[in-house]
């Protein structure tokens, strides 16, 4: 269904909301069927839990000092959870209702997203190898100094943003998962392996959601994936810090330390430009206005010119001593 140049975004939103009512069951998992932090970790009311600690940190012991620092990195980015709902629940057009399948998403995805930074926290405690109280000073810092996503309030450009930034962190995730395989720790590549999992879910309902819209809004929805990669996607976490050091700067040795190990590279970028070109087939989009022509062009352009970029581009070597790691 095509709707005129006219159509609202506010238009298109309650249009939809039978789609995202209508699919919940597969958007999300009930509590009842969902992983629990508690499922992975020691529990402290078996006669087994010093021994399975023990055990935990002596796993942990064998992760390198990149490897630790991404994991805390990307602990920090969930646990600053709260904003993130916060700022969906600011987006323009959402029906805030309690019972309208827009604000049921937008629950139960904070809900299940919950539990990753939970889940994280409580391993690297138990890990022995992380000063918690720099861990928590910078994680208080990341919610309060708060961020900017470059989406003006927009739907539109949030769902792009969302799409992109999901399946960025379903391939954190899962590397890392790799990685502590590779050194020996069984435990926490299966702690990885779920919380990925459910990135990858989520990535899939975040690009459902645009793969509608282009459906009956295919000019504003291209200018916005337009204007959101003219911006570049920045990561959640971008003003990340940490004690005495200036904002944002922690987060480029964090992602200095993730292209190293090779968790998050300026070609996974690219990559998951390609798939979400390709998911949302701009190639062949219809009904678009001479402006959305023009902005469909620039976004079809753009891989190649990233590659070309990104093959110039040194992997960092000069290594960061975080407060995190004692």
């Amino acid at each position: 269904m095509q709707t005129s140049i006219s159509t609202t975004r506010s238009e298109v939103l309650q249009q939809m909301e039978g789609f995202v009512k209508s699919n919940m069951s597969t958007f999300l998992k009930s509590v009842e069927e969902s992983w629990q932090p508690a499922d992975f970790l020691p529990d402290s009311r078996r006669d087994t839990f010093f021994d399975e600690v023990k055990e935990l940190r002596e796993k942990a012991g064998s992760l390198s000092y990149d490897l630790l620092a991404v994991l805390i990195g990307d602990t920090i980015t969930e646990e600053a959870l709260p904003n993130y709902e916060a700022w969906f629940y600011e987006l323009d057009n959402i029906n805030r209702d309690r019972n309208n399948g827009w604000a049921e998403w937008i629950r139960g995805w904070t809900a299940e997203e919950n539990r990753h930074g939970d889940l994280l926290n409580r391993y690297l405690y138990l890990s022995g190898r992380v000063n918690m109280r720099e861990f928590e000073v910078s994680t208080q810092f990341l919610i309060n100094d708060a961020f900017d996503l470059g989406t003006a309030n927009d739907p539109y450009r949030a769902f792009v943003y969302t799409s992109y930034q999901e399946q960025a962190t379903n391939i954190s995730h899962r590397r890392v998962g790799q990685l502590a395989r590779t050194a020996g720790d069984d435990q926490l590549s299966k702690i990885c392996g779920m919380i990925a999992g459910d990135e990858n879910r989520h990535a899939r309902v975040y690009k459902s959601f645009v793969t509608e819209i282009f459906k009956y809004d295919p000019s504003e929805m291209m200018l916005a994936f337009e204007d959101m990669m003219r911006k570049k996607i920045v990561m959640p976490a971008h003003y990340m810090r940490e004690m005495g050091v200036e904002m944002g700067k922690t987060f480029g040795h964090f992602t200095d330390a993730a292209q190293r190990l090779g968790v998050y590279t300026s070609a996974d970028y690219t990559d998951i430009l390609d798939s979400l070109i390709a998911d949302w087939d701009i190639e062949h989009l219809s009904d678009l206005t001479g402006e959305a022509e023009k902005a469909r062009d620039y976004v079809m352009a753009l891989p190649n010119r990233l590659r070309r970029v990104s093959d110039r581009m040194a992997v960092p070597k000069l290594e960061y001593k975080f407060k995190w790691i004692s």
